[in-house]
Parts: structure tokens; sequence; C-alpha cells
């Protein structure tokens, strides 16, 4: 069938075709169907989307994806992709082979999957996991799609951890230490997936994240590094199409984790990388053995991928740095590198950077780069590189003005303070779409704490999202005071 291809906005990602309803019967197309557009001696897939109402008989509406579609086309059915079989099989918890792991990765970058369809995908991973050689095989192929920086520095550091614990934002004091020591670290990283902040997100407080390849080339050639957004640049472009997907969920299965990591990293051209695994109560992995299987598969996956990675098993039951949200963590990185902070933040930002120069054998110490201001100047190279203000400070970056302080009802000890559910407070409250919302913790476990006393604030750009949050905090205990006698039989 002939058609008049239009653009059209309505506010997806995905390649829908809108299809008349009279157009859509000739053609035998119901909603969620494929078809095949040919214009101009190329051929793409659509998704059929049926409309009385957008188009009219005789045209076809392409949203965003397909804007480049223009005039006369022809529109056929397809057939179902391969991929959805092979989905099928892993919602059947049937391992698969490599071969239909690279259909899955090729049909999802070719955006042949509709939503429900990567939905299930997802769904089949989160329930069934993967086994390591399934996770070897997806890393090699959604590594393998997208583009791929190369570095002329033999030795190329990077660091990533796992996520899931409030305010861990050490990447940013990481890159200056490990840059300002002299080695290359181009830092890309996810926006938020569980969280609600990633790297990308807290930097974005900072400077521009979204960058051309050429453009983090000079950046890493001016700097040493930078700290950017990976989805940006079409580096492992099939994970950002899954973390899509898992983010209203808030799920991240340990094997498509392992997979989007070492995808990035491998396509950023990184060969030396640290992964921080925190775990305790409350973190993405709870139990110390569930963190050194973890660490082994991300050593296994590495050598088959001829990277060379080691794995820093961390403390996740208590939050590190006092902000949650994108400016509040931003705002305690720049502290840190001040000289000031929180000490739970700089310290394991040292050693994390201690563990990353030795594992590139490097001969520095990452607190006297601290200490001395060079990692901080190394910093506001980087922001002005990527046209930001380098002569911010901390006390420049003011949270939303929508506030809520939450005080302690006795008088007791703090025993414990829930990752979780701050995350939770801290994304109800706006974080991280809303940049300047979040929460601030005023005690962390181990504090004593008078009746009164304030115990956590929650900011919010708008008085509706406060609102939201607050409903959410009368519900929630992410700060746990009990009396002194309760605490001691607690501890035992």
């Amino acid at each position: 069938m002939q058609l008049e291809a239009t653009t059209i906005d309505i506010g997806t990602s995905r390649p829908l075709v809108l299809l008349n309803g009279i157009d859509a019967d000739e053609l035998g197309a119901h909603p969620l169907d494929r078809v095949r557009i040919e214009y101009d001696g190329e051929t793409t897939t659509g998704i059929v989307k049926r409309t009385d109402e957008l188009v009219a008989p005789g045209t076809v509406g392409m949203t965003e994806p397909l804007h480049h579609v223009r005039g006369a086309i022809d529109v056929t059915l397809a057939g179902t992709p391969g991929s959805v079989r092979y989905v099928r099989k892993k919602l059947d918890d049937v391992e698969l082979e490599a071969r239909e792991l690279e259909t899955i990765v090729r049909d999802i970058h070719e955006n042949r999957l509709s939503d429900v369809e990567l939905s299930a995908y997802v769904s089949a991973v989160y329930t069934n996991g993967f086994s390591l050689e399934e996770t070897k095989h997806l890393t090699q192929a959604m590594s393998d799609v997208g583009q791929r920086l190369t570095w002329d520095a033999p030795i190329v550091a990077d660091k990533h951890s796992i996520g899931g614990i409030a305010g861990n934002c050490v990447t940013p004091i990481m890159v200056a230490i490990v840059t300002e020591a002299g080695l290359t670290m181009p830092k890309t990283s996810s926006r938020a997936v569980t969280s609600p902040a990633g790297t990308a997100d807290v930097m974005e407080v900072f400077c521009d994240v979204e960058f051309t390849m050429n453009e983090i080339e000079s950046i890493v050639a001016e700097t040493n590094g930078c700290l950017v957004w990976g989805g940006g640049v079409d580096l492992s472009p099939v994970d950002d199409e899954i973390i899509r997907a898992e983010n209203p969920l808030s799920i991240d299965p340990q094997g498509q984790l392992i997979a989007s990591v070492l995808s990035k990293k491998r396509s950023a051209g990184s060969n030396h990388v640290v992964i921080d695994i925190p775990y305790g109560e409350g973190a993405k992995v709870e139990s110390l053995v569930a963190a050194r299987k973890l660490a082994d598969d991300f050593k296994r996956v590495g050598d088959h991928l001829e990277m060379d990675i080691s794995c820093a098993i961390t403390h996740g039951t208590d939050p590190i740095g006092r902000g949650v949200g994108p400016l509040l963590e931003a705002r305690d990185v720049l502290s840190v590198l001040e000289g000031e902070g929180p000490e739970s933040l700089r310290l394991k930002s040292l050693r994390l950077a201690e563990l990353l120069l030795d594992h590139c054998g490097v001969d520095a110490s990452a607190t006297e780069i601290l200490e001395s201001g060079r990692a901080l100047e190394r910093f506001r190279r980087i922001i002005e590189a990527q046209n930001g203000d380098p002569e911010i400070e901390s006390d420049d970056l003011t949270p939303g003005e929508e506030t809520r302080t939450v005080r302690a009802e006795r008088t007791g000890i703090a025993t414990r303070v829930d990752n979780r559910q701050l995350c939770d407070l801290a994304r109800r409250a706006g974080a991280p779409l809303d940049a300047c919302a979040g929460v601030v913790m005023h005690r962390t476990a181990g504090d004593e704490v008078d009746a009164g006393d304030r115990l956590y604030t929650i900011h919010a750009e708008t008085s509706a999202k406060l609102d939201e949050a607050s409903a959410l905090a009368d519900r929630l205990e992410p700060i746990r005071v009990r009396s002194k006698a309760d605490a001691l039989v607690e501890r035992r």
C-alpha cells in the first residue's frame, strides 16, 4: 500500500506508525503489528497504532524516531521478529544461546520490539535470571552494537557502582583524583535507574553531560577525563532501551546489570575497571556471599571481554553522604573536594580511588591529591571543558524551597538509616527529574538523639510533590530511633 508520510509528535521514543482505521483495515494491520516501510531505496520497520483522529486516510503519521521518513512510502505487513520467540523461551526459564541473545539485542537496537515485548524481556530476566554463559554472550552482543571509543593510552581507567545506596556519589571525586594522577578516565555514566540520582544526573547540576564522540575526545585530551552521559553518544545503545523498560518497575536483575555495566565500559574503551559492590540490609545485594558471587561473575565476564576487573565489596547498610537527589549529592561532592563535606563520602571516595590507582599500577596518593586541592582544580577544569561554571562553589547550590523537616519523637539512638526508604522519599519528592528535589539526612546510625532533634529534611520544587513525599514519610521510618535499652537489644 502506498501512503503519504507525515511527521507527528505524540511524546514517544518508539517508532510508532499511526494509521487511519480505513487504511489499517485494508492492510489487515492490528495495534502493535509491525509494518515494513520502503522509501528512497531504504527499508525500516514501524509498530502500528490505529487512529481515526490524528491522521487522515491515505496518510501515515511517523513519530520522532521515524521523522526522517518523508513523502510517498510503501507500507506492507512485516512478520514477528524472531526475538519474540526467544523472549518466550526466557519466560519459560530456558537458557538462551549466543545467537538468540544476539537476535534480541539486534531487534531491540533496530526498534523491532514493542514496549510490551521489551517489558516481557525485562520481566523474564528479572524472574529467571541469566546463567554466566548467557551473561557473557549478552555483554558481548550489547557492546558490539553502537559506537566505540578508542584511546592511545595503554591503560584506560574506569569505575562503576552497582547502585542502590543513597547518596553514594563518589564517582566525580574519584575522576578528579585519578585524572590528576595522570591516568585517562573517560567516565560515561547512566542516568538513574532505581535511585534518585545517577552520576549523569548529578553532573548535570554542574555542566552539560551530552556530547558527541569528537567532543568527548576533545574534553579528555584537555583534562585526562570526562563525566558524561553514555546514552548521548550511542555507546551500547541497547542498554539505554533496556533501562527505559526497567525504570518504571525499579528493577535491575543481576545478569542484565553485569551486561549493562561492562558493555558500556568496553564501548567507552576502558580496560582497567573497579566495580563497587555495596552489600547489606537495604542494599541491592544483601549478603556477603551474594556480593562475592557477583564480584566473581563480574571478573569472569571481564576476562571474556579481555578487561581487567577489580571489585570492591563495600558496606552498604548505611547511606553515603548527607544528600539524596541530584543537586544535594552535587553539593556533597563539591564540599568534599573543597575540603569539607560528609566524612563517609570522603573516605569511600579515597578508598576506591586508591584501589583504582593501585589496580592501574600508578604510585600516587589519593589523599594527598585531594587534601592539596589539586583534585578540586582538576574537577573545575572538567566542569569548564563541559560548558559549566568552573567558579561554582558548594554554597551556590540551593535545593528545592518546598521543605518539611521530620523530627525525633523520642530520646534515644538512631539505630538504622534505611537506604530504600530514603530513596523512595527522594523519588516521591521529584528526584531525579526535579534536580533540586531530594532528602537531607541530619542523623546517621549510631548518633544519640534528643526528642525534637531533626532527623531529615525533604526538599521539593513544588508543594504538590512535597505533599506526596510527606504522605509517604508519615508511613515510613527511614531513620529509626530507639531508646538506649532497646538499642542494646537490637545490637544483640
